[in-house]
Parts: C-alpha cells; sequence; structure tokens
C-alpha cells in the first residue's frame, strides 16, 4: 500500500476533516472498553500504562483492539527508559581495549527507541504536533442543581 496510512474515521472527526462522501462504508467499529493491562510488560512499561490509558480514555482513542499497539509504546517507553538510565550511569562514550573512544551502544537503543516510540504516539494523537491537529469535543458539563442553592 502506498501513501500516507488511512487515519480512522473517529480521529478524522477530532481532527475536523470528516466528510461523510469519503467515509468508508463499513469501517470497523472496535468495541471502545479500555484493554486490560499485559501481565508480561515491564515495570517501567506497566507505569506508563497506567499513566497514558486515562488520557486515552478521556479522547475516546481507546478500544479492545488497541491493546498491541498501547503495549508496543509502553515496552518501548520502558526500553528507553532503561538506556538512559544506563547512560548517565556510564555516560554516552566508552573506551575500547585498543584506546578507540566509541558511543555506548544504549545510546543507539534510546535513539531507535525514541523514532519507535514517536511513531505510536503520532498513532494516539499524543505528540504536540498531532495533538494539535486534533479538534476534541468538550466535555460535558454537569446540569447545575438549582435546589442546592436555595439551602
Amino acid at each position: 500500500m502506498r501513501g500516507r496510512p488511512r487515519k480512522p474515521t473517529h480521529l478524522k472527526v477530532l481532527h475536523g476533516t470528516y466528510r461523510p462522501d469519503r467515509a468508508p462504508k463499513n469501517e470497523p467499529q472496535p468495541d471502545p472498553s479500555t484493554p486490560s493491562c499485559p501481565t508480561w510488560l515491564h515495570p517501567e512499561a506497566k507505569r506508563e500504562w497506567r499513566r497514558i490509558v486515562p488520557h486515552l480514555e478521556k479522547l475516546g482513542l481507546l478500544t479492545q483492539v488497541d491493546r498491541t499497539a498501547l503495549a508496543a509504546y509502553c515496552q518501548l517507553y520502558a526500553r528507553w527508559w532503561e538506556a538512559e538510565r544506563a547512560i548517565r550511569q556510564y555516560g554516552m562514550t566508552q573506551t575500547t581495549e585498543t584506546g578507540y573512544v566509541a558511543q555506548r551502544p544504549e545510546v543507539g537503543i534510546a535513539n531507535t527507541a525514541l523514532k519507535q516510540m514517536r511513531a505510536y504516539l503520532n498513532e494516539f494523537g499524543l505528540s504536540p504536533a498531532s495533538r494539535s491537529r486534533i479538534d476534541a469535543p468538550t466535555a460535558p458539563t454537569k446540569p447545575r442543581n438549582a435546589f442546592a442553592d436555595l439551602g
């Protein structure tokens, strides 16, 4: 498949670019309930899952079928986090046996993880650039109780 990846209809609605004449006739509508966190995730990935899921729920961007993509993002986050910890502890370079100063492997791991994380963040509308294209509906306001003001 060539060109840009197609954007799901719910993201087009949030971006304000939805056009019924261009909408797919039978687009799948996955169950909008929150997926459970995989038990096998790295502990730091689980922390990121717990941090990010409420935000995705609030935006209405999370469904059961997104579990794998979200788990992949969280696992990449944990990989980046571990690489950054190693860089902080050992530095960005190391001296080889021959005296050559080389980049530590963790620098490449961190850079690759960040690049892959950015792709997932864009998919979920969680980067500053992708978020600026979303026109999210305002949360419904709770009706005021007129009787509460009397007492």
